[in-house]
C-alpha cells in the first residue's frame, strides 16, 4: 500500500495528536511522513481493542480511563527488532580492544558490569553473556543489566526462549549447541547464561543515578529516535553511569559528536567506541 493511501487512514489532527502523544510517553520523534509506521505498529493494537481505525484509537487514547490501551500503544511503538550478535564489529571490538585491559584492571575483584540499554527480547544481553563465558570468565562475577520500556518484550527476554528463525540469525552454531536446549519447536537458553542477566523496565529519559556504575554500556540504535536535547540528556546520564574510563558502544549511525564532548572517541577495527573521562 502506498504512503499516500495509508495517509488517508488517519485524520491530520489525529496524526498530530499521535506524534505528540508518542513523544510525551516515549521520547520518540515521528516525522510528518511516518503514516506507514503508525499503520504497521498501531492498527493491530486498534483491532485487538475492537477499534475500527486509527482515528478510533486516537479517540480512545484521549479518554484517560483506559490505561491498558495507553500501555499497548507505547509498547507497540518502542518494540524494535534485534538478533544475536547484531553487527559483529562491536562484539569484536569488545573482545579484542576493550576487555583485555579491563580484565587486567578488574582481575583482583574478578567482577565486570554491563548494561544493555535497549534490551528488547534479550539477544544483545545474552550475546554478551555467552561471549564472556567463551572467554573463560565463568568464575567471574558477571553482572549484565538489560532494560527496555516495554514490559511485554522484557517478559520474552526473561523467558529466554527463541524460535528457530531467531537462533538462525547471528548466533554461531557452536553457541547454539553449547548454550541452548531444544524445547519443542523452540530453543531454551541454559541457566548458566540466564543467571548472569537481569531485566528491568526503564525509560532512558529518566535519571540513571540508581544504575551502575558499569564497565561497558551498549546503547545501540536508540539515540536515532530522539531529538537533539533528549540525546544530550541521555548521553550525559550514560556518562554518569559509567566507571571512570568506562566504555559506551553506540549504533553504527550514532555518535556523540556535537552532543557530548566529554567522551573520548576511540576507533577499534570496523567500529568506534566512546570512553568516559
Amino acid at each position: 500500500m502506498s504512503e499516500s493511501t495509508t495517509a488517508t487512514l488517519i485524520r491530520p489532527d489525529n496524526y498530530q495528536f499521535l506524534k505528540e502523544y508518542i513523544y510525551k510517553e516515549s521520547g520518540i520523534v515521528l516525522d510528518d511522513d511516518k503514516h506507514y509506521l503508525l499503520q504497521a505498529r498501531l492498527l493491530p493494537v486498534a483491532q485487538q481493542s475492537s477499534l475500527a481505525s486509527l482515528d478510533a484509537l486516537c479517540s480512545a487514547l484521549k479518554n484517560a480511563g483506559n490505561p491498558p490501551l495507553h500501555k499497548k500503544v507505547v509498547e507497540a511503538m518502542t518494540t524494535h527488532e534485534t538478533l544475536f550478535f547484531r553487527d559483529a564489529a562491536p562484539f569484536d571490538a569488545l573482545k579484542t580492544e576493550i576487555l583485555p585491559p579491563l580484565l587486567e584492571l578488574r582481575r583482583a575483584a574478578k567482577k565486570l558490569t554491563f548494561w544493555s540499554a535497549a534490551a528488547s527480547s534479550g539477544q544483545e544481553a545474552y550475546s554478551l553473556a555467552m561471549l564472556l563465558l567463551e572467554m573463560g570468565l565463568g568464575d567471574w562475577n558477571i553482572q549484565i543489566l538489560g532494560t527496555d520500556l516495554s514490559d511485554q518484550i522484557l517478559d520474552r527476554a526473561r523467558e529466554a526462549k527463541y524460535m528457530q528463525i531467531e537462533v538462525n540469525r547471528g548466533l554461531p552454531a557452536s553457541y547454539l549447541v553449547k548454550y541452548f536446549e531444544k524445547r519443542g519447536m523452540d530453543w531454551q537458553l541454559k541457566d548458566q547464561v540466564r543467571r548472569t542477566v537481569r531485566f528491568e523496565n526503564f525509560d532512558l529519559r529518566k535519571s540513571m543515578r540508581t544504575k551502575g556504575p558499569f564497565d561497558v554500556i551498549f546503547c545501540r540504535n536508540v539515540l536515532i529516535y530522539f531529538d537533539v536535547e533528549t540525546k544530550k540528556q541521555i548521553l550525559r546520564e550514560l556518562r554518569g553511569a559509567l566507571f571512570p574510563g568506562g566504555h559506551l558502544i553506540l549504533g553504527g549511525a550514532e555518535s556523540t559528536l556535537n552532543l557530548d564532548d566529554q567522551f573520548k572517541r576511540v576507533p577499534a577495527g570496523r567500529t568506534i567506541f566512546y570512553q568516559a573521562p
